[in-house]
């Protein structure tokens, strides 16, 4: 083959190769935009509508009557989340550390192919579960009780998994320091490993906490409603949260509930933008 033919060919792959490149990146440009724009358009509608609905009232009044404030749901969405984390916590954190340290063997993967499965599982179908468990088996009506135990099912299987990776990051080597030095099992564990994979601990309970906050679908089928605040009791009273605020009131025909379903969104999305920047402020500590 001639020179001149060689180079023909060159220049010919070299401009394909440009075309593709300028297709590709074109395909790239067109698949982000359609993942950026609806997203700031979603963000944006709600923080201006959001920001002019925030007022004094929304902190200080209930939705009852004429629906005027938000207080009883801000209220009831932070004892819901603190409960849940109360009863996730120890236990998504524990099941961590035996699938990490203990969990190699069937009883560990039978674990983690369940923790699999029930992540991928709707909300709305664990709800309904608890429906039938909680509120109808059990009696308990719409409760605070049936709220926190089904978001802490919700949530304890990302709790274990993130933790379990944070866990197998640590070298064995400090494990085996810490036998060597005559540690216990228990010592091991708890003054050893965990602190050394304290920030991914974190990181996992902050997103599970992000998980909570937002959460609707179980919460309608075990929280219920109520215009007013948390009784204390844990059965048979049901509890307000933000996120039926928001699914509720914006189907209502007059705006006051819009301006309410609104400024219960913008709550909800800053709520979880500051555990986002904590979970990247965590990490970055790492």
């Amino acid at each position: 083959m001639s020179a001149s033919a060689i180079n023909h060919t060159g220049g010919a792959l070299a401009l394909r190769r440009k075309i593709t490149s300028i297709i590709g990146w074109v395909g790239c440009g067109l698949g982000l935009a359609l993942v950026i724009l609806p997203l700031l358009d979603i963000v944006g509608v709600v923080t201006v509508n959001g920001i002019a609905a925030i007022n004094w009232d929304l902190f200080t009044k209930n939705t009852g009557g004429a629906a005027l404030g938000m207080k009883n749901a801000i209220e009831g969405t932070f004892i819901i989340t603190i409960f849940a984390m109360a009863i996730a916590v120890p236990i998504g954190v524990g099941a961590g550390i035996y699938l990490s340290e203990y969990g190699k063997n069937k009883l560990g993967s039978t674990i983690r192919f369940l923790s699999d499965v029930l992540t991928g599982t709707p909300s709305v179908v664990l709800g309904y579960f608890s429906y039938i468990v909680f509120i109808i088996s059990f009696g308990w009506g719409f409760s605070l009780a049936a709220a926190a135990i089904t978001i802490a099912i919700l949530i304890v299987p990302y709790l274990a998994r993130i933790t379990e990776l944070a866990l197998t990051q640590v070298p064995n080597t400090m494990r085996e320091a810490a036998f060597a030095l005559g540690s216990n099992d228990a010592t091991v564990v708890f003054k050893v490993v965990l602190p050394a994979a304290a920030s991914g601990v974190i990181t996992g309970a902050l997103l599970a906490l992000a998980i909570s906050v937002g959460e609707t679908a179980p919460l309608i089928y075990t929280a219920g409603w109520s215009d007013y605040a948390w009784s204390g009791k844990f059965t048979h009273s049901p509890v307000a949260y933000l996120t039926y605020v928001i699914w509720t009131f914006i189907d209502q025909p007059d705006a006051h509930s819009h301006s309410l379903a609104y400024a219960a969104a913008f709550l909800v999305m800053m709520v979880v933008l500051a555990i986002n920047i904590g979970v990247r402020l965590t990490v970055r500590r790492k």
